[in-house]
């Protein structure tokens, strides 16, 4: 059967947050848009990553509510947990969220969208079982899985990963995981929460990647609620049993579970896309593109996850959209060399915990390591009166303040860490320095309050000296 031929403005592959962004604002601009996608759409991040954890993430912190409270009067209940209620809660947010990113709804945008495997035939060329597309430009969006780390026995047993650990048939006796990172740690307190016991392993400690005094709070607060940590700890191998799977440690611990969770981690989706046959650089790590997006083929881009370096952030896959469609669209061609860049040194990320984490640019381990110039400021949730009021005074913030007084990265550990960050997030995207945080006027109570005060403390030297002492005491002649 013949195949249909287009030649569009520009194609997609992969419909999930970068693809169905870019798309959609090409097409409501007028210009010609095929879409591909072979799986759902919406991409991972509506049916298997996101939305879905969110939403047993809610149903965790209900459970867990009625357990607590004596502090405050409230006599703790024992909690009865309906997991099929629980399931078909997750599949009901998802069926809200998804018509946005339906089908119908780009062809109602104008999107020809092709639900079909799609690869490239040559350096401009796309084929599928159906079409073959010409386009003026392409853009690659095809996200990431998790991956399997190489650990002895574990292609030898089942084992769930973020595609199934939603849907799983019941609630696990005893949940394993491997993987201390956001994803292992947000599952494990929400399945101790449900009910089930859980033990989680990693070969390096929990959160490496951020500020270690804040990835303590979090720590410790799931360790409270009964979650067990190997982590550090090298696995040796992992079993089948007759009640589900287990994994010895090379220390000789053996763990025992009725079901394995991997969180350890995500590869970018880069196989069988005809790659070398566009002349598009990749590796197992991903597309390898300029501060552009754009790849090795001028005519071809990438964005999301499948783009090399990337964390596998929604909100950075909705930022790399953005900047594609301004430099398409927006940025002239006369204008040689003045297209927006879609670097993401600080691109905010959160873990949803209870209590959250969240940061932003540089740790101070990075500052250190690149011999830069800073300063460090601290404020505690346990001197903020909302935090004290609410009886959640565990973590408070961390700011990286560089040389010219800007603002190199942050943390915040807490409750409502991922609202607070915005703070932080808004201050480096516009420049702002640490006198303009200090300067805010924050309503009381509210937590958030902890960013002021921290960036306050960068003056208390100088306000307070001796000098200023002396000088506020001459004035002090004249009024």
């Amino acid at each position: 059967m013949p195949k249909t031929s287009y030649d569009v403005d520009i194609c997609i592959i992969g419909a999930g947050s970068a693809g169905l962004s870019i798309a959609s604002g090409a097409a409501q601009l007028g210009r010609s848009v095929v879409l591909y996608e072979a799986g759902e759409m919406g991409g991972d991040c509506l049916n298997a990553g996101c939305v879905p954890s969110k939403a047993i993430l809610k149903a965790g912190k209900i459970a867990h509510s009625r357990t607590v409270g004596a502090e405050f009067g409230i006599k703790p209940a024992k909690v009865d947990v309906d997991f099929d209620k629980v399931k078909a809660h997750i599949q009901g947010v998802i069926e809200t969220i998804a018509p946005v990113d339906s089908q119908e709804r780009f062809e109602g945008l104008g999107c020809t969208v092709i639900r079909e495997f799609a690869r490239f035939k040559d350096e401009r060329t796309i084929v599928s079982d159906s079409a073959e597309v010409r386009a003026k430009r392409f853009v690659i969006c095809t996200g990431s899985r998790a991956s399997a780390p190489p650990i002895p026995g574990l292609s030898d047993v089942d084992y769930l990963t973020n595609e199934e650990i939603f849907t799983v048939d019941k609630l696990p006796k005893h949940l394993l995981i491997i993987g201390a990172g956001p994803i292992g740690l947000e599952m494990g307190q929400t399945f101790r929460r449900l009910g089930s016991d859980v033990t989680i392993v990693d070969i390096a400690p929990p959160l490496g990647r951020n500020e270690p005094e804040h990835a303590a709070v979090l720590v410790e607060a799931l360790k409270d609620e009964g979650v067990t940590f190997y982590a550090p700890a090298r696995t040796k191998i992992i079993r089948k049993t007759k009640t589900g799977v287990e994994i010895e440690l090379e220390s000789g611990a053996v763990l025992k579970g009725s079901h394995l969770l991997v969180a350890a981690g995500r590869k970018p989706i880069v196989d069988d896309l005809g790659l070398d046959k566009a002349g598009v650089n990749y590796d197992k790590r991903g597309i390898e593109t300029d501060d552009t997006l754009r790849t090795s083929n001028k005519r071809i881009y990438a964005a999301g996850d499948v783009v090399k370096g990337m964390g596998g952030l929604t909100h950075a896959a909705g930022f790399h959209a953005g900047q594609i469609i301004k430099n398409f669209y927006f940025m002239p061609p006369v204008i040689g060399g003045m297209f927006s860049k879609a670097t993401t040194n600080r691109m905010p990320a959160a873990i949803y915990t209870e209590p959250e984490l969240a940061n932003i640019g540089m740790s101070e381990a990075e500052a250190k390591e690149k011999a830069l110039d800073y300063k460090v400021l601290h404020f505690e949730f346990d001197e903020n009166d909302r935090a004290i009021a609410e009886r959640s005074t565990h973590g408070g913030v961390k700011l990286i303040v560089g040389k010219d007084k800007r603002l190199l990265g942050g943390s915040v550990v807490g409750e409502h860490a991922g609202e607070i960050i915005h703070m932080l997030s808004i201050a480096m995207s516009n420049g702002i320095k640490i006198a303009g945080l200090a300067q805010i006027i924050s309503p009381y109570p509210t937590r958030s309050e902890v960013v002021k005060r921290a960036a306050s403390s960068y003056y208390t030297e100088t306000v307070f000296s001796d000098k200023t002492r002396k000088l506020a005491g001459f004035w002090t002649k004249f009024h």
